[in-house]
């Protein structure tokens, strides 16, 4: 089946005043969707059409050259995008106690958390993204990526990701990527985060 547009869990107004409506409704509407365009293009003919885009991320070393940069582009702008709409809410929410324990050991707690993810987010350079992480040995780390790269693509299992691309802002903020990263924390859906980190842990055994 070719990949499809994923529907947004919320309205397009939903995250308002953090993230204004124009920027949602193109953000998902136009450039989601051109990805995934991109992506189904590219895959046609190639009898890879059928595998999800998570995996052909984590295979992407072993794709023919001739679909290793639609995949990274395209397949890594689709992956991304559909991460980044599930781990965001109206009114945001805080770890429980169990995902709370490992930000602890492993980031300095919330605040450390904060802290980290935001200096990932602001020192990436041009287009790209900050993200939480788990690693295989079962420890979270923060790391950035440019432009539409996934942790996928070196064997990190994404848990959050916060798009730096200045289409997803700049309708609002302009220039002022530190104001939407602060912004972010608002609506950043953490009840979604750990059932992601939950299954996530489950799958390394």
């Amino acid at each position: 089946m070719p990949h499809v547009l994923p529907a947004l869990p919320w309205p397009t107004s939903a995250l308002e005043p953090c993230i204004d409506t124009a920027t949602m409704e193109i953000h998902h509407g136009r450039h989601h969707q051109t990805y995934v365009d991109g992506l189904n293009k590219a895959l046609a003919g190639s009898g890879l059409e059928d595998l999800p885009v998570e995996a052909l991320l984590r295979r992407w070393d072993d794709l023919p050259a001739t679909l290793q940069g639609a995949v990274r582009n395209h397949g890594g702008g689709h992956a991304n995008h559909s991460l980044f709409w599930q781990t965001m809410t109206p009114g945001g929410g805080t770890p429980d106690a169990e995902l709370a324990a490992s930000l602890t050991r492993d980031l300095g707690g919330i605040e450390g958390f904060r802290t980290r993810w935001t200096e990932a987010a602001l020192s990436r350079f041009g287009s790209g993204w900050a993200w939480l992480c788990l690693k295989p040995d079962g420890h979270l780390v923060i790391e950035s990526s440019a432009n539409q790269d996934s942790p996928l693509m070196h064997g990190h299992q994404p848990l959050a990701g916060l798009d730096v691309w200045e289409h997803a802002y700049y309708l609002k903020y302009q220039n002022r990527r530190a104001e939407y990263v602060a912004a972010f924390f608002q609506v950043m859906d953490w009840a979604a985060v750990g059932q992601r980190w939950r299954a996530a842990v489950h799958a390394l055994g």
